[in-house]
């Protein structure tokens, strides 16, 4: 049986899957991201590599991503990777044809394909992690921008009053992390004590502090995505993410967008905003979906 094995690089976490080739995951783990450089990075994806012996390897990658040449131009959180040639590095190493795209647009794959955007023809996909991916779909297919960013909804600067460093934009602020972090503060809990599943026990017990600070960062979120239609005018908004599984997150979201639409002066056509079908998968599949499009390096 063919064996592919998928990498989604996070800022917290690397998941991975075994894939079939046809879409198959027949075994599925993560395992810490590493902090401390681009060695310790490269020996651990090697690590499990070798233990699979798969046919190939497929990269989900936070950052600005050049596909063609395999090459991570940024990568958000992990700076360590900033100008690394993904691709040709792992293909001299392993021997094997290796792909690489950018997470959010790997789960546009997803999305577009078969997904919750398979019935439209323009979209717009928002990945909620450490930082906040974003995907323009056009006619079915990603739209990159001349510099591969377009899409990047993390570095929306929200505030001119403060200064443009990471912690004023949207990506810190209104990511999942971002939220966790905000609702620590108001707990007086150290920075990065809270996670994902701590916030949302709290906001799912009415927690008045939990609940104050998810429509605080909705309203936010609700804000960039009537910014978005207005400037795109996308048929759907997907959200992704582990947190695109809490109910309560989309019905925030989407009360705030309400509430605005109702304020504003301007009758002006609304958003739609779904999760995304394949959730915590979906950009371990759309790497799957780029690494088939691709050509190994190898072999040009």
């Amino acid at each position: 049986m063919k064996k592919i094995l998928l990498v989604d690089v996070g800022g917290t976490f690397i998941k991975f899957a075994l894939s079939d080739g046809d879409g198959k995951f027949f075994e599925q783990g993560k395992f810490p991201t590493p902090k401390t450089g681009r060695e310790d990075f490269i020996r651990e994806i090697v690590n499990l590599a070798e233990k699979f012996s798969p046919e190939g390897l497929a990269f989900s990658m936070p950052g600005i991503i050049d596909p063609e040449r395999g090459l991570c131009i940024t990568s958000g959180a992990l700076e360590y990777n900033n100008g690394f040639f993904v691709v040709r590095e792992f293909e001299k190493i392993l021997g094997i044809k290796v792909a690489v795209e950018n997470d959010a647009k790997c789960a546009a794959l997803a999305e577009v394909s078969s997904g919750s955007l398979a019935d439209v023809q323009d979209g717009f996909v928002m990945i909620f992690g450490t930082f906040i991916g974003g995907t323009f779909i056009k006619d079915k297919k990603i739209y990159r921008g001349k510099n591969f960013s377009a899409g990047e909804v993390s570095f929306v600067f929200e505030n001119l009053s403060d200064e443009p460093d990471l912690e004023n934009f949207f990506g810190a602020t209104c990511s999942t992390q971002g939220i966790c972090n905000a609702y620590a503060k108001m707990k007086n809990l150290p920075e990065n004590s809270v996670d994902g599943e701590i916030f949302f026990a709290a906001v799912n017990e009415n927690e008045p502090d939990a609940l104050t600070c998810l429509n605080c960062c909705t309203k936010k979120i609700a804000a960039q995505i009537f910014n978005l239609k207005n400037i795109s005018d996308p048929e759907r908004f997907a959200i992704g993410g582990g947190i695109s599984s809490q109910t309560k997150f989309i019905s925030a979201i989407q009360k705030n967008l309400d509430e605005i639409y109702s304020r504003c002066p301007v009758n002006l056509p609304k958003a739609e905003v779904v999760a995304c079908k394949y959730g915590n998968d979906a950009n371990l599949i759309g790497a799957l979906q780029n690494f088939k499009s691709r050509k190994s390096l190898r072999q040009e």
